[in-house]
C-alpha cells in the first residue's frame, strides 16, 4: 500500500469503478489537508476527515449512502456527502477547503477509507454505500 505523501500517493477509483484519481497527505498546511488530483482537477479536504468520518460512520452502525455532489448542487440528507457539509459535524460545515471544489466528499473520501481498512465501500454503478469497519 502506497504511503499517502506527496511521492508517494495512494491510487484510487472511484466507487462505481469509472474514474482514477489519487489522494495524498500534506501535513504541513494549515490546517492539515487531504489533497485529492483528480486528472487537472485538484480538491483539498481537511485531513481529519478520514477519523471523523470513520467515528461517525461507526456511530451509525449500518450503512451509510454516499450521495456525492457538486457544490452548488444540495446533498441528500442523510448521506456522507451530507454530513461532510453539516453544520452539526465536527468541523461545523465543509470539509472541503477550496471554494468551488468543496464538494464530491461522498465520491472521493469512501475509497480512501476502504484503502486504509477503516470502510467497506459497495461498488455499483450507482447508489453506492459505506459502512464502518
Amino acid at each position: 500500500m502506497a504511503t499517502g505523501t506527496k511521492e508517494d500517493p495512494w491510487e484510487l477509483k472511484t466507487p462505481p469503478g469509472t474514474s482514477s484519481y489519487t489522494m495524498y497527505r500534506d501535513e504541513q498546511a494549515d490546517p492539515p489537508v487531504l489533497v485529492c488530483q483528480v486528472g487537472s482537477t485538484t480538491l483539498k479536504y481537511r485531513l481529519r476527515a478520514i477519523e471523523d468520518l470513520h467515528a461517525w460512520l461507526k456511530s451509525r452502525a449500518d450503512w451509510v449512502p454516499l450521495g456525492a455532489a457538486d457544490e452548488k448542487k444540495p446533498a441528500a440528507e442523510g448521506t456522507v456527502e451530507a454530513w461532510g457539509r453539516s453544520a452539526a459535524n465536527p468541523v461545523g460545515g465543509w470539509y472541503g477547503l477550496r471554494s468551488g471544489y468543496r464538494g464530491r466528499f461522498g465520491m472521493y473520501l469512501p475509497p480512501l477509507l476502504e484503502e486504509l481498512g477503516l470502510a467497506e465501500v459497495t461498488h455499483d454503478a450507482r447508489n453506492n454505500r459505506m459502512r464502518a469497519i
